[in-house]
C-alpha cells in the first residue's frame, strides 16, 4: 500500500458545496420524476374509471379487467420516454438508474400485456357464449386495428423475454439490441387499436392526452438519440488520434475532434463511443472521460475484458469515431459535505480520476483509495500522484491480490484505516459490480448514510 499526502501548491478553502447552501436538502430528482410518473399513471386510470361501461355479469367483469390492463399503453410510452436520454434524466438522476427503472416497468408491462390479451379474448368469448380460441381467431382477424396490435403485442413480448436476465447473458448485445429496435414498431401498431377499442378514449380529452404522450415520447426520441447526435458528430469531426497502452490489458484512446469546448462535459461523466471500424461499427459502449478535456482532444481508458475493448488495442490514428453524450450523474452535483472520498477499483478510476482533479476542497478534505489487483494495474498513478500533491489531497493505493487468504480491504475497519472520520464524508465508489457491493456494504457499516453513497454502473 502506497500513501501520498500533497503539500504546498494545494487550494483554498471553497465555498458552500451544493445542497449546503440554505441548510435544507435538495429534494431528490428520481423522487420527483417517480411522483410525476405514478401521478400520470393515477390519471389514466381515473380516465377508465370515469368513462367505463356499466359492469354486466363475469364476462363483465373479466372484460373490465381486461380495459385495466389494457392501460399498459401508458407504460409503452413511459418506457420509450425513459430510454430516450433526455438530459434532465441522464445528469441528474443517472443513466443506471433510469436503465433499472425502465427495465423493472418493462417487466411490469409484458405481465399488464398478458393479462389484457386474457381477460379481453376470454371475457368477450364468455360474453357472447363462443369457444374461446376460434372466437379469438375471429375477433382478432375482423376487429380494425386488432391483427397489427397483435403483431406488436408479440413484438413486445419478444422483446421482454430477450430482455429476461437469463436470456440476455447469452444473447449478443447487437442482437438485444436491433430487437430492442422493434419496440419502435411494435408500439406503432398497438397504437391505433387503443384509440379505436378503448372504451376510455371515446372523448375528445382523452384522445387528445393520449395523443399528447404518444407524440412527446416520439418526439423525445427522435431530438435526443436521432437528431442531436447526428448533429453534434457532424459538428465535431471526431477521430481517434492515438492508443496508449497504461497497464498491460488497459488502452488509453486519446480522440481529436472541433469545437469540443461545446460538448461541455463535466468530470465524472462518460460518451457513448462507437469505432467506425470493422467489428466495432456495430456496438456502443459507454466509457468514462479519463482526463479533463483538452485543447480539441478527449481521452479514455479501457481495460480490455471482452472482444469489443480488445479490439480497441488495434484502433489506427484517423479512426472516425461516433460519439453521443455526455451522459452521468456521477458528478460534483451530487456532493452535499465538505470532505470526500474517492473509492476506485480497476478501471473504475477513470471517472474518478477526472473528480479527483477538479472537485473543489480545501486541503485535508479530498481522499482517494485506489484498489487494484497488482501493482501493474494501477493505470494513471503517476497522474494521481502528481494531483495529489499539487491539490493538498491524499492518495491511497491498495494492492489486493486474488486468491490470497487475507482480509478484504473494503470492511468497515479497513475503510476506516484510511479515513478515521469515514461517516461525515461524501463517498464516490466506482469498480467493478462485486468491488462496489463490497465497497458499499463497508461503508454502510462504517456509518456513512446511504445518501451520501454516489455511485453509477456505466455497463447498463
Amino acid at each position: 500500500m502506497a500513501a501520498i499526502h500533497g503539500g504546498a501548491g494545494a487550494r483554498s478553502r471553497p465555498g458552500p458545496v451544493p445542497g449546503q447552501r440554505s441548510g435544507v436538502p435538495l429534494p431528490e430528482p428520481a423522487v420527483l420524476v417517480q411522483v410525476v410518473l405514478w401521478t400520470g399513471l393515477i390519471g389514466v386510470l381515473a380516465l377508465w374509471w370515469f368513462t367505463a361501461h356499466p359492469v354486466i355479469g363475469v364476462a363483465g367483469w373479466m372484460i373490465g379487467a381486461g380495459d385495466i390492463f389494457g392501460m399498459v399503453g401508458y407504460t409503452c410510452a413511459l418506457l420509450v420516454l425513459l430510454m430516450a436520454r433526455i438530459p434532465y434524466l441522464e445528469h441528474t438522476i443517472g443513466s443506471d438508474r433510469v436503465a433499472r427503472w425502465h427495465a423493472k416497468a418493462g417487466r411490469y408491462t409484458i405481465i399488464l400485456l398478458v393479462f389484457h390479451v386474457v381477460f379481453e379474448y376470454w371475457g368477450s368469448a364468455l360474453e357472447r357464449q363462443a369457444p374461446i380460441l376460434s372466437f379469438s381467431w375471429q375477433m382478432t382477424m375482423i376487429f380494425p386495428y386488432l391483427l397489427p396490435a397483435a403483431i406488436g403485442g408479440l413484438l413486445l413480448f419478444a422483446v421482454g423475454v430477450v430482455s429476461a436476465s437469463v436470456v440476455r447473458r447469452r444473447v449478443l448485445y447487437e442482437v438485444w439490441y436491433f430487437l430492442h429496435l422493434t419496440t419502435y414498431v411494435a408500439l406503432f401498431l398497438t397504437f391505433g387499436h387503443q384509440l379505436a377499442l378503448g372504451a376510455s378514449f371515446t372523448g375528445t380529452f382523452a384522445r387528445t392526452c393520449w395523443f399528447a404522450l404518444y407524440l412527446s415520447a416520439a418526439c423525445a426520441v427522435l431530438y435526443y438519440r436521432v437528431f442531436t447526435p447526428v448533429r453534434r458528430n457532424l459538428r465535431h469531426r471526431l477521430r481517434v488520434e492515438s492508443v496508449t497502452t497504461e497497464a498491460p490489458g488497459t488502452y488509453s484512446v486519446l480522440v481529436r475532434g472541433s469545437r469540443l469546448d461545446e460538448l461541455a462535459p463535466r468530470p465524472g461523466q462518460f460518451f457513448r463511443w462507437r469505432f467506425l471500424t470493422k467489428g466495432l461499427r456495430l456496438s456502443a459502449n459507454p466509457y468514462s472521460l479519463s482526463g479533463a478535456p483538452g485543447p480539441g482532444l478527449l481521452r479514455i481508458t479501457i481495460k480490455q475484458s471482452g472482444d469489443h475493448s480488445a479490439r480497441v488495442a488495434h484502433l489506427r490514428p484517423g479512426t472516425r469515431v461516433w460519439a453521443e453524450g455526455p451522459y452521468g450523474a456521477l458528478t460534483a452535483a451530487r456532493r452535499r459535505r465538505g470532505k470526500v472520498l474517492l473509492l476506485a477499483g480497476g478501471v473504475g478510476i477513470t471517472p474518478l480520476r477526472t473528480l479527483f482533479e477538479t472537485l473543489p476542497a480545501a486541503p485535508g478534505d479530498l481522499t482517494m483509495v485506489y484498489l487494484a489487483r497488482s501493482e501493474s494495474d494501477l493505470v494513471l498513478r503517476a497522474e494521481l500522484e502528481a494531483v495529489a500533491a499539487s491539490r493538498g489531497g491524499t492518495l491511497r493505493c491498495v494492492v489486493d491480490p486474488p486468491g490470497e487468504n487475507r482480509p478484504s480491504p473494503l470492511t468497515a475497519a479497513a475503510l476506516r484505516a484510511h479515513v478515521d472520520d469515514l461517516a461525515v464524508h461524501d463517498v464516490y465508489l466506482c469498480g467493478p459490480p462485486g468491488m462496489m457491493a463490497a465497497a458499499w456494504d463497508g461503508l454502510r457499516t462504517a456509518g456513512v448514510p446511504a445518501r451520501h453513497i454516489h455511485h453509477e454502473s456505466f455497463a447498463l
